[in-house]
């Protein structure tokens, strides 16, 4: 009972409209590999493929057209501080059309583990670099809820249930836009250093002033150790 009471208070979020504004379809598949090093140190490096299959405005007749959106490839350096607390920085590059996108990262991590579960709490910040535009500021808070879905800790060769809720402030000259992500994901382990998760990446924005925007991916996250 519990779990699903936590479950809800993530999925309780302000959806918008489906009947309204506009939507795109696609899928998001992420390459994900860590490598621990010495004095609490890890390095980390994120690849992600997003890709289009349709988008339109909802109650209209839209047809799908395959579009590949980006590639992105992230850097992120991180150092365990106190018991269960990380800090961590970085770059991003995406690489869309013939244009490369510079993205600084902060973050700082907070994880608290329960007897069935774990509760993840992401504090960041990000500053996107685009030529001839001006920075985009954003401040960001992700919630992170995991349980096993069998017994009381995620093991190998059992499935686990992941969502994440989170927030992204967007900040462009004196522009400002509120996002919401919500992202259930099934999981499996297949070793110690290998698991692999797939569900809805939904993302929900411009609804402040304008038609919302919402996008539907379908996520496919490949995580590795080595």
């Amino acid at each position: 009972m519990k779990k699903i009471t936590l479950i809800l208070i993530f999925i309780s979020i302000h959806f918008g409209s489906i009947a309204q504004g506009k939507y795109q379809i696609g899928t998001l598949p992420t390459l994900n590999i860590n490598k621990k090093l010495e004095n609490n140190w890890q390095i980390n490096f994120k690849s992600e493929f997003r890709q289009l299959f349709k988008e339109g405005s909802f109650g209209k007749n839209n047809t799908g057209e395959y579009i590949y959106v980006h590639t992105d490839a992230a850097f992120i350096a991180s150092k365990k501080v106190g018991l269960n607390n990380k800090l961590a920085g970085g770059f991003l590059l995406r690489f869309k059309n013939k244009d490369v996108i510079k993205r600084a990262i902060q973050q700082f991590t907070i994880i608290t583990r329960y007897n069935s579960f774990r509760l993840g709490q992401r504090f960041a910040s990000d500053q996107t670099f685009k030529k001839n535009e001006s920075i985009e500021w954003r401040l960001r808070y992700r919630l992170t809820l995991d349980f096993p879905l069998n017994g009381q800790a995620i093991d190998k060769n059992e499935w686990y249930l992941k969502v994440n809720n989170e927030y992204l402030n967007k900040f462009i000259s004196e522009k400002y836009d509120l996002e919401i992500r919500l992202t259930p994901v099934l999981g499996y382990v297949f070793t110690d250093n290998n698991k692999l998760e797939f569900g809805l990446d939904y993302r929900l924005n411009d609804f402040l002033d304008n038609p919302s925007r919402q996008r539907f991916w379908l996520a496919l996250n490949w995580y590795i150790i080595i």
